[in-house]
């Protein structure tokens, strides 16, 4: 990618991270870090600067860098720098950058060339910059020197590890030229964090200070020592240009006339020099960004469509039109009739998985609640038995009856039927307060407006609470209707007759008990199923545990699981009782226990069996089902003391046989009756509770809602916007608009830019065998500048290393190696035949890079092509 298609990128990516940062969020599109690594005095430095295109870090000899220098380059209007530990001031002068890094630096590692892992921060915004990152380590050194500890290489070794680990950090890995580049640390560590050679560059420093005859060419083509993305050949200003003055772009001027003029560096003058290495980091950043787009494209569409219902109610938002409150005001109440129906009625559309709604909570008051609360106070036996007996006897009088009375059969009965007005009252009480519940949840969606939504409240509350006074008295009205007449010719009721064939059929039943196998089919009916936890289960004998429960008329059984094949046990329902047991504090579910009112154990060696739910309304439920199997409550312990008493009274009082089977044919005819009022009553009272209140509310909502809200206050009070929802409201458009012109942006950064593929893998297993090998030789070569090949050496120097095809530059002599073991040359069809041999100087240092740049040749005349816009300028 070249520098014109960076320039069109530059402001499409700086577009898309201001659309969020106006918004006050971070864009999800992060660029990679680019940290430069290299020994002392490599050039790091310098190669950072040119980036930035300004002169601002220290310079000098050994180790100039000691701390981590993180550098953040923000587009910006005005051009200034920032630090983090000098909060609030701008640096507008680079000078004074300079010398506050080198004054942070000595603040905490000392005046004595100390170092320190402590980053310092530093920001610079300027026009010409793009969002990145930059990094400036420590150079990579071997002895410590003034301050520094006896371990430096290792602490510096650590210190570049933490930075250049990350995946999203390119490595260029700086060697000057006059070093041997077999053994550049900054290469290893390059090879052990990318092994691929996908995010690691090569840079070439100090070419102009190479040996006169000598050259890097064959690793600038990467024939030699290669690297997966190739090496970069760069000039850098020396101390005397910078002692000078010199600025960075008459450096990047004569950069690129020493490149043009040299003449092993001519053919690679296009793809040498700072400005070829900002774009191969263009290339990188725009395949980062390519690669980036599809997910990044995905979470702004679902973060899109999540807030489009909601903004699609703001995009029409008129402030300026006078009809806007009172269509609000419509639009509002219409929604919140619509949406109480539907809590009510039920719907398909917009289900709640997460809780019942208000319709299907009063169902369960209708057929849970209310038949429990029924059975709970139906009668309790012995207290039955004896007020009969009290009946017939004060009926009698002093004289000895010789006939049942029917006077205390309807004696008993208009008792037991006063007794209803309590669950029944009691069932309008729950489902007004849950219609209130329900109107609270549908006035949340009029919170935009904080007046009309207590308004709301208000008026529909006070509507419900009227119509429960009227709905009670309808409720006692058919409680007094039931005891004005006993209606004894009522086809369900069994009659004298039937009573005193049932009382001996009774009687039987309970001598021979429930021990039979032959149950009839009704007794055999299920009547609940259910997960249930046993929780009086000791932790020694397996702890509280979750079983799959069935309960029937006769028995109470679970299972390990709802498949119901491995039954655990059968609990028979006789004599069984059930309770409330008081919730723990370390406990979060609600308790019931079963227990035999004779005393005995109920499971195994436990006199009671402690059953848990995980909600209230869960324990009710199963009360309400064990009622229905003939499992009755247990009184609460306040009254076991008058039922003590009451119990020795009717102990003391004794009952002649005669009595005795007027009480039992009596509590006959009264348990027939009963039952059908109880019939009755469970099905009226739900209906008088649908007619008189909830549809009546309903057909309120629909009908005069709006003209009461009308009358109760002006309409601009009631259609007055809270100070949130306008705040919301505006962050809601800006986030719409800045989504879409995120996606709009990405569609013209797709456009805009092309995909470079990586290059091909290169074997740049050089690199790990530079760490085995022995140290280097004290001789070194030179390149000689002759086209011919060089002579072979003396015998017992070995055969030199493999080396690549040349392709288009078969002409160029092969590159000097340093004497000694080496491998052996592989490719057995290479147009230079048999291994060629290198010559040898004894008396100089190891280059395998050779050193100093030779003057132009005369035979081909330097052009110097126009500078190529870079980067950052």
């Amino acid at each position: 990618m070249g520098n014109r298609e960076m320039e069109e990128l530059i402001p499409l990516v700086n577009r898309l991270q201001d659309a969020f940062s106006a918004l006050g969020q971070s864009c999800l599109l992060e660029l990679p870090q680019i940290a430069v690594v290299g020994g002392q005095s490599a050039g790091k430095s310098s190669v950072l600067e040119n980036f930035v295109g300004r002169d601002f870090l220290p310079r000098g000899s050994g180790i100039v860098t000691r701390r981590p220098l993180v550098l953040q380059l923000v587009t910006s209007k005005a051009e200034y720098a920032e630090f983090l530990h000098c909060k609030g001031k701008k640096f507008t002068d680079f000078d004074e950058v300079r010398h506050e890094i080198e004054a942070e630096t000595d603040r905490v590692t000392g005046m004595n060339k100390g170092i320190s892992s402590i980053p310092i921060n530093l920001r610079v915004y300027s026009p010409h910059v793009l969002n990145l990152t930059l990094i400036d380590l420590p150079g990579i050194t071997k002895v410590p020197v003034g301050d520094q500890p006896a371990d430096i290489e290792h602490q510096i070794r650590d210190m570049i590890m933490q930075f250049i680990t990350r995946e999203n950090c390119l490595v260029l890995a700086v060697t000057p030229a006059n070093t041997d580049l077999a053994n550049s640390d900054a290469l290893k560590l390059a090879k052990e964090v990318d092994p691929q050679g996908l995010r690691t560059i090569g840079v070439i420093t100090k070419l102009d200070l190479m040996d006169e005859g000598t050259d890097a060419r064959d690793v600038l083509e990467n024939r030699l020592l290669p690297l997966r993305r190739g090496y970069v050949g760069v000039v850098n200003r020396s101390q005397k240009d910078i002692d000078g003055k010199k600025d960075i772009k008459s450096a990047m001027l004569a950069e690129r006339k020493f490149f043009l003029s040299h003449p092993a560096y001519r053919h690679l003058a296009d793809r040498m020099g700072t400005p070829h290495l900002q774009k191969v980091l263009n290339q990188q950043l725009t395949n980062h960004i390519r690669d980036t787009l599809p997910n990044f494209r995905n979470k702004l569409q679902a973060q899109l469509l999540s807030i489009e219902h909601e903004v699609e109610a703001f995009k029409n938002f008129k402030p300026e039109d006078p009809t806007r409150k009172t269509k609000a005001l419509l639009q509002m109440v219409q929604q919140f009739a619509v949406d109480f129906e539907k809590r009510i009625e039920g719907s398909g559309d917009q289900v709640d998985t997460l809780e019942l709604s208000g319709g299907a909570k009063i169902n369960r008051i209708f057929h849970e609640r209310f038949p429990f609360e029924i059975v709970k106070m139906e009668f309790n036996e012995k207290e039955l038995r004896r007020e009969i007996s009290y009946a017939i006897k004060n009926i009698h009088g002093i004289r000895t009856g010789l006939f049942t009375p029917d006077m205390a059969f309807e004696a008993i009965v208009k008792k037991q039927i006063v007794k209803l007005k309590g669950p029944s009252l009691k069932s309008v009480d729950l489902v007004m307060q849950e219609l209130i519940n329900t109107v609270k949840k549908c006035t949340r969606k009029l919170a935009n407006f904080p007046r009309l939504c207590e308004e709301t409240e208000r008026i529909v509350a006070n509507h419900i609470r009227e119509r429960e006074g009227k709905t009670k008295d309808q409720v006692l009205l058919l409680i007094d209707i039931q005891v004005s007449y006993i209606n004894t010719n009522h086809e369900d009721f069994i009659g004298f007759a039937n009573a005193q064939q049932r009382s001996s059929q009774v009687h039987k039943k309970n001598t021979i008990g429930n021990q039979g196998t032959n149950l009839p089919p009704s007794r055999q009916i299920v009547i609940r199923k259910g997960w249930l936890t046993i929780s009086n289960i000791g932790i020694m004998k397996g702890g509280s545990k979750g079983y799959w429960f069935v309960l029937t008329a006769e028995s109470l059984s679970w299972y390990k699981d709802d498949e119901e094949k491995e039954k655990k046990y059968m609990l028979p329902l006789d004599n069984l009782k059930v309770r409330d047991v008081e919730k723990t504090f370390m406990s979060s579910k609600h308790i019931f226990a079963l227990f035999n009112t004779e005393q005995r154990n109920v499971y195994k060696d436990y006199r009671f069996l402690e059953l848990a739910c995980d909600s209230q309304e869960d324990v009710d439920s199963w009360k309400a089902s064990l009622l229905r199997a003939g499992v009755y409550p247990d009184k609460s312990s306040g009254n076991n003391k008058a039922e003590n008493d009451e119990n020795g009274q009717a102990e003391n009082f004794s009952m002649d046989p005669q009595l005795e089977r007027q009480v039992e044919t009596i509590r006959n005819l009264v348990d027939s009756y009963m039952s059908i009022i109880n019939k009755c009553i469970r099905d009226l009272i739900p209906k008088t509770i649908m007619h008189l209140m909830i549809n009546n509310v309903k057909d309120f909502i629909n009908s005069e809602l709006l003209a009461q809200l009308y009358s109760s206050e002006d309409q601009n009070t009631l259609m007055e916007e809270s100070a949130e929802q306008a705040q919301r409201r505006d962050e809601m458009l800006r986030m719409y608009q800045a989504l879409k012109e995120a996606l709009a942006i990405i569609g013209d950064i797709n456009t805009a830019t092309t995909f470079t593929p990586a290059p091909p893998p290169v074997d740049d297993s050089w690199i790990l065998r530079s760490r085995r090998s022995p140290p280097p030789s004290p001789t070194a070569q030179r390149r000689p500048t002759l086209s011919g090949p060089p002579t072979r050496p003396a015998s017992g120097r070995g055969p030199a290393p493999a080396i690549p095809s040349p392709g288009p530059h078969s002409g160029a002599p092969p590159v000097p190696f340093r004497p000694g073991p080496l491998p052996p040359f592989p490719n057995s069809n290479d147009a230079f035949g048999a291994p060629p041999q290198v010559p040898s100087r004894p008396a100089r240092a190891p280059p395998s890079v050779p050193s100093r740049r030779p003057p132009p040749s005369p035979t081909r005349p330097t052009i110097i092509r126009p500078l190529e816009s870079s980067l950052l300028d």
